[in-house]
């Protein structure tokens, strides 16, 4: 029991302890905020960033042939023809564009849910 307490009573002397347990606190408390920033940021703006882009990326990939659809430009127009990367727009009769597919952004009214069987409609 004597060694313990002469072990203990000889490290304090040195300061061992106190330069020890203050560095790793001390590295702590400065990185910290660091880390609850990050995850802040995470969770207001980078998730939901993710999940609006990953989103878009399924209604593209759902687009097909006589789709009514908006460009991010304003234009409104039925899509005539789809290739690898561009979709081709008739936005007036006789009147085409192509477009890249990242540029549509939505539909220009909501696609009706298909009817369930044996619904009367009231």
């Amino acid at each position: 029991m004597d060694t313990i307490a002469y072990a203990m009573g000889a490290m304090q002397q040195t300061g061992t302890t106190g330069a020890q347990g203050g560095g790793m606190s001390g590295l702590m408390s400065m990185f910290l905020p660091l880390i609850i920033i990050f995850a802040i940021f995470w969770l207001l703006l980078i998730r939901p960033q993710q999940k609006k882009m990953k989103k878009h990326q399924e209604f593209i990939t759902n687009l097909k042939k006589g789709d009514e659809v908006i460009t991010s430009g304003g234009l409104y127009g039925k899509i005539a023809g789809i290739s690898n990367n561009a979709i081709t727009l008739e936005i007036a009769e006789g009147v085409r564009i192509k477009i890249e597919k990242a540029h549509i952004t939505g539909y220009t009214a909501q696609p009706a849910p298909a009817e369930k069987v044996g619904d009367t409609g009231k």
